[in-house]
């Protein structure tokens, strides 16, 4: 198995959709997002998902889809936001070159809206996200290797961001990836929550 180079977790908002695809592009490896897996994989969007069969339902297919990512995808991974509150995921991760996106909810409303369909944020959206983040952001501390603020920054200058954090750098040579941090042991589409 060889592992991701980069494992980007955060809120709705944070930009790992389109931080993830830019960081692939400069590396010259692939980019996947577990959420277009989960709706690939069911045949419907993540709003119908949870209003067909619960968030329990939801759960257990992000949870397999974040095993099956994290075991066969060598390139860029995004997980979506709620991802990391499965125990099993965060243990998945351990180890691995996790990078948490930060925002503030300010620049996430700007980014995405909080109108868009999203299943956990239906009702009062920005105290909920509020909420969700109290609970989350220990999490995506605790699963990161690096935090990266997104806010009032641009996507280009986040994924510089985040190599840098990492010490990923493309070899000139190759044009392909010097994973220096990916080892283990050294230091857009809209998000569903």
């Amino acid at each position: 198995m060889t592992p991701p180079l980069v494992v980007l977790v955060g809120p709705p908002g944070a930009g790992k959709s389109t931080v993830g695809a830019l960081l692939a592009e400069r590396l010259g490896a692939g980019y996947r997002d577990t959420d277009a897996d989960i709706e690939a994989g069911a045949g419907k969007p993540i709003p119908e998902i949870f209003i067909d069969h619960g968030e329990p339902h939801f759960r257990d297919l992000e949870r397999q889809a974040v095993r099956a990512a994290v075991e066969s995808h060598p390139g860029v991974l995004s997980l979506g936001g709620g991802a990391i509150m499965d125990e099993g995921t965060r243990a998945l991760l351990t180890g691995l070159p996790v990078v948490f996106l930060d925002v503030q909810l300010a620049d996430a409303v700007r980014r995405v809206g909080l109108d868009a369909p999203r299943p956990l944020l239906a009702v009062n959206p920005r105290q909920r996200w509020r909420e969700l983040m109290e609970a989350r952001r220990p999490l995506y501390t605790e699963v990161a290797r690096a935090v990266v603020a997104t806010d009032s920054r641009t996507p280009e200058e986040v994924a510089a961001a985040v190599l840098d954090a990492l010490q990923l750098h493309t070899s000139p040579e190759a044009g392909t990836p010097a994973a220096d941090a990916a080892a283990p042991g050294t230091p857009g589409r809209k998000e569903h929550p």
